[in-house]
């Protein structure tokens, strides 16, 4: 593929791995990500307390790409034409793909040397009698079900900055995740900080920071919002810079962050590239898409919110969500 189209996907998250495969065909892909292995975070809070799925989690790359490659390694500064590694590899580019997501606190988003930290975290959960969860938002409140289902016997309070239970989302919706955690056992404690929650055994931060986007160079840099985000275009591009896409976490598209968004990027960027490629110029734009959710409380229970279809209980919750489409995953990644 001498004369094919170079094209680098910086972050083998959920966008990234689903761009840099779909255009694997078509292009001389390389994908750069520290990691060995792939992370499938979805599932990351049933491996808190579920001992068989930690193992599960981390699915290999070396599938990933038929005529591409995986560089392990972390990207330092990105420009319009070449991104360089921390290794010293200085990688040429006719696209470069923005997928380096946000950071989330363990077990949020696992990082590499995390496995035995899924058994190690367990071990300390069995031990303590009461446990908070710093942040009332999906992570918060999917870990606290979770813990509570395998151990009904632990003091569990979530404790969250807003006096508002998941802002945005239906009094319905708001109605029967308030019960369902009532019907665990769950302490909710809305409007407090983390101090005001008092004492605990064990202490999880349950919340997301700021992208780090500070590998960009200054002609790149510019799309940063405050938040450390990135403005994009209709097209997912940067402003002014036609061959630069982003996807994901770490764009500044006014919607939710999650494993589907990404998707969603991935489909509109992968297709955009294809399109520059081959020179039809038919590029396609992207819509923030709505408020949408399937909030596990534990393998039982859980709460959803789907546009156009409205609130669906713990039954078709935990079915959605029964085996976190691991399946899907591992077909994607060629495991």
């Amino acid at each position: 593929m001498t004369d094919a189209k170079k094209v680098v996907v910086v972050g083998g998250g959920y966008g990234g791995v689903a761009v840099a495969k779909t255009l694997d065909d078509v292009a001389d892909v390389v994908l750069v990500e520290p990691r060995e292995t792939f992370v499938h975070n979805v599932a990351a809070l049933r491996a808190m307390v579920d001992p068989e799925w930690p193992e599960r989690l981390f699915i290999p790359y070396d599938g990933l790409l038929n005529r591409g490659r995986v560089h392990h390694d972390w990207a330092v500064r990105v420009s319009a034409d070449r991104v360089e590694l921390a290794g010293g590899a200085v990688l040429p580019a006719d696209f470069v793909v923005l997928a380096t997501g946000a950071v989330y606190p363990f077990p949020g988003k696992p990082g590499p040397a995390d496995p035995d930290w899924f058994a190690a975290t367990r071990r300390s959960l069995l031990a303590a009698g009461s446990i908070l969860l710093v942040g009332a938002g999906p992570i918060g409140l999917d870990l606290a079900g979770e813990i509570k289902s395998a151990w009904p016997e632990k003091r569990v309070t979530v404790a969250g900055r807003s006096p508002v239970l998941m802002p945005g989302f239906p009094d319905e919706f708001r109605r029967e995740l308030t019960d369902q955690l009532s019907a665990l056992g769950v302490e909710l404690r809305l409007g407090i900080t983390a101090d005001q929650a008092g004492p605990h055994d064990f202490t999880f931060d349950s919340f997301g920071t700021p992208p780090d986007t500070g590998y960009l160079d200054p002609a790149l840099a510019g799309a940063r919002d405050a938040g450390g985000r990135l403005t994009v275009t209709p097209e997912l591009r940067l402003p002014g810079v036609p061959t630069v896409f982003a996807v994901g976490d770490v764009t500044a598209v006014p919607e939710m962050k999650t494993a589907r968004i990404a998707g969603l990027h991935a489909d509109i960027v992968a297709a955009n590239i294809r399109s520059l490629i081959d020179g039809d110029g038919g590029l396609k734009t992207y819509t923030a898409a709505p408020d949408a959710i399937v909030l596990t409380l534990g393998p039982h229970a859980g709460v959803s919110y789907i546009p156009g279809t409205g609130v669906l209980g713990p039954g078709p919750t935990a079915e959605i969500r029964a085996d976190y489409r691991l399946a899907e995953y591992r077909l994607l990644l060629g495991a």
